[in-house]
């Protein structure tokens, strides 16, 4: 690892991680039309953004920079895999690993695992189902579309929300922070499926605003420092594979675990290329 690199991921130990993404998502939020018109044009030349799919391609029409971060896409860019024996790629990004879960251990990178228990904040009893199952880790860059979608048919059956820390999860810091998926701030929501069991895990990073979900808003107050878990046991809250589910305000990254099948990976996945919401990732082979 280069001397640079090695100061970027000092230095996420050192600054204030929570202070500087509360700052960055009230920047986010404002309503100043020079600033957020200034903020929305540089971020998207930058980024080389492809407002073409946006439903409004108009950059100062957005009321500020979160509502450009976390803009709506036209469907037909996104066609969701019509297989019933297939997940579809939740988001748009670039696949970090993907594969077999192996006596509850998670592969972050290369020398680096991580336990589903940990990931999952510690349940065990959520857990145990994932213990031999399979998964996914898919980054999304700050070019990316933000919204997520359910990879399959689900009834939700709780949500947990685990405060950690705010490390970047970019590819570099994957690399070199331990545990870094399970050290995080993240958002966890389980959900029944004609497959199993499965978990769908938000990520928070460095400067990500929030976290939302369709059935709840925001779900990371940055005030809250114990686990949370919210129980939906009347099976109210039904969605389709790619109905839209939640949200990032700043970019992140999504954990997808499923339970034990006998699984087979699309030949299209391969890591670090990109994936884009709808895709068919896995299908479970009867």
């Amino acid at each position: 690892m280069s001397l640079l690199d090695q100061a970027k991921i000092l230095s996420q130990y050192l600054f204030p991680q929570h202070g500087v993404s509360i700052a960055a998502g009230k920047l986010a939020e404002s309503r100043i039309s020079w600033f957020k018109n200034w903020f929305i044009r540089r971020f998207a030349a930058a980024y080389n953004i492809d407002m073409s799919i946006a439903i409004e391609p108009e950059l100062t029409a957005y009321a500020c920079f979160n509502d450009f971060f976390t803009r709506a896409i036209k469907p037909e860019s996104r066609p969701i895999d019509p297989d019933n024996m297939s997940f579809c790629s939740p988001v748009d990004g670039a696949m970090s690993q993907f594969g077999s879960i192996k006596t509850g251990k998670i592969i972050q990178a290369k020398n680096h695992h991580y336990n589903v228990l940990e990931l999952l904040g510690g349940d065990k009893e959520r857990a145990s189902p994932f213990e031999n199952g399979e998964f996914c880790t898919i980054y999304l860059a700050p070019k990316d579309y933000h919204r997520i979608h359910m990879p399959c048919d689900g009834t939700l059956t709780a949500m947990s929300h685990v405060p950690g820390k705010l490390f970047s999860v970019n590819p570099l810091t994957a690399k070199h922070v331990p545990g870094l998926f399970a050290r995080n701030e993240r958002v966890v929501a389980y959900f029944d499926t004609p497959f199993g069991k499965m978990a769908l895990v938000s990520v928070g990073a460095t400067i990500v605003g929030s976290i939302e979900t369709v059935w709840s808003g925001t779900v990371t107050p940055p005030s809250r420092k114990e686990i949370r878990t919210w129980e939906y046991p009347e099976q109210q809250t039904q969605l389709k594979k790619g109905e839209e589910m939640g949200r990032f305000k700043l970019g992140s990254t999504v954990v997808l675990v499923m339970e034990k099948a006998n699984w087979q990976w699309d030949q299209s996945i391969d890591l670090a290329n990109p994936v884009i919401l709808g895709q068919k990732l896995v299908t479970k082979i009867s």
